[in-house]
């Protein structure tokens, strides 16, 4: 059964950021002074609309013991992180990332960490379903590279878009390749790709995620498999390497400069869609890799009580900074 969900038309604010280099892209001109044009330190993005017709649907103990050891059993409890041949390292992190989201209290999260080489994972509430905001667009230049055959058969105009939609968060050209794609091929991509939980809707921004349909995308980009070519999964990746300064915030918090991070993110006022508005998801997404480095990071945000964007992104920053400097350190 499709899993489409429909809303009333919404402003959608989106952005990204990223830094590194997994391989060159030869960026179009046009793509190049579009870019100037439409580059903004300020995350404001454009309208994407729902049809008229479209109906609106619901997202949905007193110790002695030391404060550390404490704090470490307490997070070994929540099972937040876990790894069979690391497990001293799984209840520090989780002691870590449970001490940073403890004075968080505006902010739902949902938060999901995978290390193979390390085999630790961390999960906290990575079922919880988030407005998707222009962390989306990840997953839609994928559907796209899946309908088309990969990035050599896309066109020039395509190509330029793609640019634009993930170094640039330009929601125009998301607009475009959503509409590129469709949501028949859309849908026929998230089933490909294991994402079960992700509840499309019209309006792209406003498609419910969940921190483990968007760990098992990352898992699919960084990781030989039958879903995308190889081409298909560097191509999205370097994308997602060229990203403007000014959106470099979220996941890669706290990063040696020595790794090579792919992020996106996302964030979106709703459904107040005031830029002072305290109802903002705030979303970030992002892929790590370097010597004996290679782990991903999601961590998405939604209000609970007032989140405004700066705190939703404090929110993400606060926990992605421990699980950066413990997997840094160990890998």
């Amino acid at each position: 059964m499709s899993r489409i969900h429909r809303r009333p038309a919404v402003a959608l604010l989106a952005s990204v950021a990223v830094a590194s280099i997994v391989m060159v892209i030869a960026v179009p001109a046009t793509a190049k002074s579009t870019a100037v044009k439409r580059a903004s330190a300020t995350p404001r993005a454009a309208l994407t609309t729902t049809p008229a017709s479209a109906k609106s649907a619901a997202a949905k103990r007193v110790s002695i013991m030391p404060r550390a050891a404490l704090a470490t059993a307490r997070a070994a409890a929540t099972g937040i992180c876990s790894s069979a041949s690391h497990p001293q390292l799984a209840a520090r992190i989780s002691a870590r990332v449970t001490a940073a989201l403890k004075g968080r209290a505006q902010s739902q999260v949902g938060l999901a960490v995978s290390d193979p080489g390390l085999d630790l994972t961390c999960k906290l509430h990575q079922g919880w379903h988030f407005d998707a905001a222009s962390v989306i667009k990840v997953t839609i230049i994928s559907a796209l590279l899946l309908k088309e055959g990969g990035p050599s058969h896309l066109t020039t105009n395509q190509r330029e878009q793609a640019w634009l939609m993930i170094t640039q968060s330009d929601d125009d050209a998301a607009t475009d390749l959503w509409n590129d794609v469709g949501m028949t091929d859309m849908q026929v991509f998230l089933d490909k790709a294991g994402m079960t939980h992700t509840e499309l809707n019209y309006a792209w921004g406003l498609t419910e995620i969940t921190a483990q349909d968007e760990m098992t995308l990352l898992q699919l980009l960084v990781n030989p498999g039958n879903v995308l070519s190889k081409q298909s999964r560097l191509y999205v990746l370097s994308l997602m390497d060229h990203v403007i300064a000014a959106q470099r915030w979220g996941v890669p918090d706290g990063a040696p400069s020595t790794v090579t991070v792919h992020v996106k993110n996302g964030w979106l006022p709703y459904p107040d869609s005031d830029m002072d508005a305290d109802d903002w998801h705030v979303n970030s997404i992002g892929a790590f890799t370097g010597r004996d480095i290679d782990y991903e990071i999601v961590i998405l945000t939604g209000p609970r009580g007032e989140q405004s964007e700066a705190y939703g992104i404090d929110t993400i920053q606060a926990a992605a900074r421990v699980i950066n400097r413990d997997l840094a350190a160990a890998g």
